[in-house]
This record gives C-alpha cells, structure tokens and sequence, in this order.
C-alpha cells in the first residue's frame, strides 16, 4: 500500500492542514508506505519544518518538476494570471500518481486526476483547509472524491446537504492544524496597552473587502495610532498581479502597498510570509477585522471581538455562506470603524461570546484525541490499513481551551 499526501500551490498555507495526517500515520506503524509530494522549494521547506523529524526516516519526500517543454511553456506568461504550473504538473507526473493506492490532498485540482487523466482506480481523499462558511467549500466537486475529512458537524451537514456527498464517505475528524507546530516567536507589537487589529481580507474579487475599501482601513490606522494594525490578508491575495476568482468568474488587481503604511509605526504588513499561516497573528491580537475569511474560525477558538466588512452591501443574513457574520457587527466601512472598535469589548460580551462558541463548536469537533491521530485513523480505516495508534490522550488547542 502506497499512500501519497500531496502539496501543490504557490503558498504553504495548506501544508498544515494535511502534514500532521502524514505524521501521524508514520508514528502508527501503519502498514503502508507514506510518501510527500512536493511542487516547489516553498512547499519543500514548509513540510520538512513541520515533518517532526519524520521526513526521510519514516516518510518519503518526492519533489515533482515539470517537463523541460512545459516550462517553455510557462515562460509566455500564462502564471502572471493563472496558477497553469498547478494544473500542469498533474500531467507531467503521471507515473507518479499511477503508483499510489491512495492520494491525500488539501484542495480540490488534483480532481483533474480522474476526470481528465483516467487515474480512475485512485482513491483521492480530501482533507479540506479551513472550516470557513463560503460556497465553494461545499460545491460538487466535494462529492467526486472518494472520501473526504472535515472538521465537524456543520461542515459534514452542508457537505451532505449542499455537495451531496454520501453521508458514508464522510468522516469528523476535528481540526489537525491545530496539532501542528505554529510557531510562537515574539509579537509584532510590544504590550503598552493600545489594542492590536488583525485586518484580514480575504482574495476572492467579488467577496473581499480589500479591492473596494482596504486601502481606506490602512488609512484609517495611520490617523489613529492609538490602535495598532497587523495587516495580514489571505496569503494569495499579493501573490499574482492579478487575482482570478473560479466560482464567479471575476478578474482583479490587489495593486500595491504604499511604503507609507511599512513605515507606520502602529502598522505591521506581512502579505504572505509563513507567519501568516502559522495563527500567531491570531493568537496575538485583540480584535479581528475581516470579511469572508475562514481564518476567523482559527481565531474563535479563543473567542475576542470580530468586526466584519460589507462595503458591497451584501444581503448576508440567513445566508449559511455568511454564517461568521453572527459572531461580530457587521459594518458597511471605515465611517462605521472607529464607533465599532470603540463598542467592540462591551458589545462583544453583550451580544456575541456566546454565539462565537457556538459557531466554533459547531464546526470543530475536538476531543482528547489529537485531531491528526483521528484523521489518520479514518485514513488507514479507510484504505484497510492496519496501524497502531498511540492512546488518546488530551492535546492542543483542546488543552489549551481546557
């Protein structure tokens, strides 16, 4: 048995929703062979930090190129628009994905695996990143994988309602980033009693509150620096001149960062350095500040004030794809922001800690297993695999919230 976790993508961001499946099917004695596939140097270095030791020993790692031809290709332009490296290195690297059994993947293109290569005896399950409320989590193409681990019950519910996935390839498995190694290291700002905002917005062009309004946020900060700003966006919003959005097909430009929000002393930008991936910019400040980011979910783990952006006027309640929008007032833009940071801790109290624990809870399922050992479990159990996992024991993030 050759089973195959595969990390594909220009950002790490994905890494560590999956690794610590690999990781943790290594230390079961599992009778399988783990191999980790690679697509550039970016992702290589992101897994081996978060390998535990494990990769080379105990895991196989395979870095896949592309064809001396097709990185002709590439060098017309096509990548300055689309992501056409990741889909064409499904193509390139056919032999190694006919080798495997099984196929573990955070995302949804390998897909192109069996419907556009024939790969249809591989068995490709879906670990999924985040436990956001958007609709392109719970398309279709949820319901082409052969299994598919998701973080709790309101995902496994939309899954089975709005993807039509079969309620038996399906398994809970908790959150397994939440097992992995995110790295502490010292905050951004010093803690001299002003509150630090995380402003968040996410990529998509037609739901982000960036392109309409994010650059009217960091203005607003450099006004009033009795509020200290961590400027973290979704890491792929800067990562391309131009960002192509797949579920409503919509193309736009994030444009660029005016070194004078870099040089405020109250402002800290990072558009995509691995400590954006790593919840320390969660786990730092007071205050989210966001739109349809499923990162606010990582931050509600210990629930703090949430403000959400809806410059376009969105008819968002009652709408599951919203949901997030219940655990914080939403504000149309930045004549509305100084009135909702002033009111963020009594209203916070008030009217949402306890719909920010019922939103968490309801789409993380933790228990005194860790989330990874879980996950590897319905892994081997699904792909008849014999393993011996260590017993449950109480672990992480669950610890950490008692």
């Amino acid at each position: 048995m050759r089973i195959g976790f595969l990390f594909n993508h220009d950002q790490v961001h994905q890494v560590a929703h999956s690794l610590p499946i690999a990781v943790a099917l290594a230390r079961a004695s599992a009778s399988a062979e783990i191999v980790v596939a690679t697509t550039n140097p970016r992702l290589t270095a992101e897994v081996i930090r978060l390998g535990e030791g494990l990769i080379g020993p105990r895991i196989q790692m395979v870095e896949l190129g592309l064809t001396r031809w097709t990185s002709r290709v590439l060098k017309v332009g096509f990548e300055t628009l689309i992501p056409a490296s990741k889909l064409l290195v499904y193509r390139d690297n056919l032999d190694f994905f006919r080798s495997l059994d099984v196929l573990v993947v955070a995302e949804k293109t390998s897909l192109i695996l069996k419907s556009h290569y024939g790969l249809r005896d591989l068995r490709i399950v879906h670990t999924r990143h985040g436990a956001g409320d958007r609709a392109i989590g719970f398309d279709p193409a949820s319901a082409a994988f052969d299994y598919v681990l998701c973080s709790g019950p309101k995902i496994r519910e939309r899954l089975v309602r709005d993807a039509g996935v079969d309620p038996d390839r399906i398994a809970v498995v908790g959150y397994p980033k939440f097992d992995a190694a995110c790295e502490a290291g010292p905050p951004v700002f010093a803690d001299d009693g002003r509150r630090v905002v995380l402003y968040n917005p996410h990529v998509s062009p037609h739901l982000s509150s960036w392109y309409p309004t994010g650059r009217d946020v960091l203005d607003w900060f450099l006004e009033h620096d009795d509020h200290q700003l961590i400027f973290a966006p979704h890491v792929m919003l800067f990562e391309r001149p131009f960002v192509v959005s797949i579920d409503k097909l919509r193309v736009d430009s994030p444009g660029a960062i005016d070194d004078r929000y870099r040089r405020a002393p109250n402002i800290h930008v990072d558009l995509g350095s691995r400590a954006s991936t790593t919840m320390a910019y969660s786990n730092e400040a007071h205050i989210y500040l966001g739109d349809v980011s499923s990162q606010v979910y990582e931050f509600l783990a210990r629930p703090r004030p949430c403000i959400f952006l809806n410059p376009r006027n969105l008819a968002w309640q009652g709408d599951a794809n919203f949901a997030h929008w219940n655990a914080g007032p939403v504000i149309a833009g930045v004549e509305e922001l100084g009135r909702a940071l002033g009111a963020a801790g009594e209203s916070h109290e008030k009217h949402y800690r306890a719909t920010q624990r019922e939103l968490f809870e309801a789409r993380f399922d933790l228990t005194d297993e860790p989330s990874s050992v879980r996950a590897a479990r319905a892994v081997a159990h699904y792909a008849g695999l014999e393993a011996t996992f260590e017993p449950p024991s109480i672990h992480g993030l669950r610890a950490a919230r008692g």
